[in-house]
């Protein structure tokens, strides 16, 4: 069992819900979950593995998720570390893999982290301000997709298995 930060950076509680979905999906294959927005990790001691899920708003990941990242360059860097993209609001990161964002490379880069996955994102109709409530009149909805994160988690899963069985 590894004990695995989950930490995200969500404004309309899309990402939250999504990261989430990864614990659960994690705790269901025995490993043990902390879930915590970003910005409200002081630590990462007890941590040996770390996802960090960021909304993603016109190509740029969520700050709190940039920001957690950038604070915590060195921890991370000794960690198996995994980022994660919520944003299409639409069927394309269920039919294929979207690459992730100059940005979001950039700090895969300074962390040396695993991988990265892109999941649909979720728009709720009645959301406010402005250019969301916008978007939301043609594009509300919810393309998080439970068993695409299911099989994402159970390949990290393997990898971290396979880790703890070398050492």
């Amino acid at each position: 069992m590894t004990r695995i930060l989950v930490a995200y950076g969500s404004r309309r509680g899309g990402t939250a819900g999504l990261a989430a979905m990864i614990g659960e999906a994690l705790t269901a294959v025995g490993h043990e979950v902390v879930l915590s927005p970003a910005r409200e990790v002081s630590t990462l001691a007890g941590a040996e593995a770390v996802i960090v899920a960021g909304a993603l708003y016109a190509n740029r990941w969520h700050h709190d998720a940039r920001r957690f990242v950038r604070r915590n360059r060195a921890a991370l860097s000794e960690l198996p570390v995994w980022l994660v993209s919520s944003g299409p609001l639409d069927e394309t990161a269920a039919q294929h893999e979207i690459a992730a964002t100059p940005q979001v490379r950039k700090l895969m880069a300074r962390v040396g982290a695993r991988g990265h996955v892109t999941f649909g994102g979720r728009l709720s109709p009645d959301t406010t301000g402005f250019p969301a409530s916008m978007m939301a009149k043609t594009r509300a909805g919810d393309w998080r997709d439970a068993t695409q994160v299911r099989r994402w988690v159970s390949l990290i899963s393997a990898q971290l298995d396979g880790a703890h069985r070398a050492t």
